[in-house]
């Protein structure tokens, strides 16, 4: 089991950001392995500075769960991932490991390929929380 944290981020429209790593094919949310003694809260600040180059607003992180699912790169495996609502601000911009990113309506992530976590919790929670929010 890899141990994950991951943020879910919203734009304005309701609309999910998902990244792809270099030579991989599956989108995903942001986020990564904390590191020994890190928070939750933490470990996200870092991953998506690191990962994007904007910031993960101070105390925007609210837990929406703990929930397992196949590792979309590395096959065999399972990933169990601290999932977080979360706000950024500044610009993005891929960096570190990220080849691409996208802004995916979570209703039609258009013919991307994603990750399993993606696929099969994150975007219908968005749905669930843009639902709570009207």
């Amino acid at each position: 089991m890899i141990d994950i944290v991951t943020a879910l981020i919203r734009n304005g429209q309701g609309h999910v950001l998902l990244v792809r790593k270099r030579g991989t094919q599956s989108f995903m949310q942001p986020g990564g392995k904390p590191e020994p003694g890190e928070s939750d809260e933490a470990a996200l600040m870092r991953e998506v500075s690191k990962e994007l180059g904007c910031i993960l607003v101070p105390g925007s992180a609210r837990a929406l769960g703990v929930f397992e699912a196949p590792a979309a790169n590395e096959p065999g495996q399972w990933v169990r991932a601290r999932a977080y609502a979360a706000r950024i601000e500044g610009s993005i911009a891929c960096r570190a490991e990220i080849a691409e990113y996208a802004w995916v309506d979570p209703r039609e992530p258009c013919g991307r390929i994603l990750a399993p976590l993606t696929r099969d919790t994150v975007l219908p929670l968005a749905l669930s929380l843009e639902r709570q929010a009207l």
